[in-house]
């Protein structure tokens, strides 16, 4: 029997990733496009030109399945609210309504860290387990938690909006999780100290950690120990039997891992401890669309 096949469309600040996915997982065909500027509008023009191309090409597909960033009403395909200094007039529009009514065919929406924590709970680091918390670390950090299959999304939508966590910095100072523990924080923190003018990433301070550079390895130490206190405080709460590292950090699991490890050590009492397992992410590029296809519910059985 001929597997079903979906559109995948994934929705983020700088791209929107697009494809066809079989219930297996397997990507017949992705691409991506830039973010239009203009927002919410250009958004939605992109995403149901490219969904009704892939709708003529594969005219058996079954739904669209999207992921976004934003707080978004899964139920209602409504997107509650945007970043507007990011994706401007995104807030308030019924995403799913209108791609159903130009595409032909049902349509799904989900908030993009929820789909990369069912993405992982359905074929990645986190398969098998009963519960994962999933934190994605990038420009800011985000959170999602998954029991049994079911995400805890909260009475607005907004649960495990972890990065706005709060936190106190060295000084004592009132500050964020994410503000005071995101790769963009390191990057920051680190040109800063290097006194360089000149953009680096977060892949350019591991290589010269690496490289036994005092500064960049000092840097992500701070980083570590932050994250993990914030991991503890949140396994105080959900009590998730993994906790899964994603975004682009997640790829330098042999820097990050010995330290969360022994940050977690510190931060959590045994009893919990012992029972909560660390993984890291292995869908990256196309987990936001997997992902969506998992928050839907359109996958077989089988498939999962």
């Amino acid at each position: 029997m001929e597997e079903s096949k979906f559109i995948c469309i994934d929705i983020g600040g700088t791209a929107i990733k697009h494809g066809v996915m079989s219930e297996s997982l397997e990507f017949l065909e992705s691409g991506s496009a830039a973010t239009p500027k203009s927002g919410g509008p250009g958004i939605l023009e992109t995403v149901i030109r490219q969904a009704r191309i892939y709708r003529e090409a594969y005219p058996d597909a079954k739904a669209v399945c999207m992921s976004s960033t934003g707080i978004i009403d899964s139920d209602q395909g409504l997107m509650l609210e945007s970043n507007e200094s990011l994706v401007p007039h995104y807030t308030g529009m019924r995403i799913t309504e209108q791609v159903r009514n130009a595409v032909g065919l049902p349509c799904f929406i989900e908030n993009d860290v929820n789909c990369a924590a069912m993405a992982e709970c359905v074929a990645g680091a986190a398969r098998g387990y009963e519960s994962a918390l999933m934190l994605t670390i990038g420009t800011g950090i985000g959170g999602a938690f998954v029991e049994k299959g079911k995400l805890l999304k909260g009475y607005t939508y907004s649960a495990c909006e972890v990065g706005y966590l709060h936190m106190r910095d060295e000084t004592g100072q009132e500050s964020t999780f994410e503000e005071l523990a995101a790769t963009s924080v390191l990057v920051a923190r680190t040109a800063r100290r290097l006194d360089r003018t000149e953009e680096i990433s977060g892949k350019w301070i591991f290589d010269q950690a690496q490289a036994g550079n005092s500064v960049c390895r000092e840097e992500i130490d701070r980083m570590c120990a932050v994250l993990a206190e914030g991991i503890a405080n949140l396994c105080y709460v959900v009590n998730p039997q993994i906790v899964v590292i994603g975004g682009g950090i997640s790829v330098r699991e042999d820097w990050l891992r010995p330290r969360l490890e022994a940050g977690l050590d510190r931060f959590l009492i045994p009893a919990v401890r012992q029972k909560t397992e660390l993984g890291f992410a292995r869908f990256r590029n196309h987990a936001g669309m997997i992902g969506a296809c998992c928050a839907a519910g359109v996958l077989k059985d089988s498939a999962l």
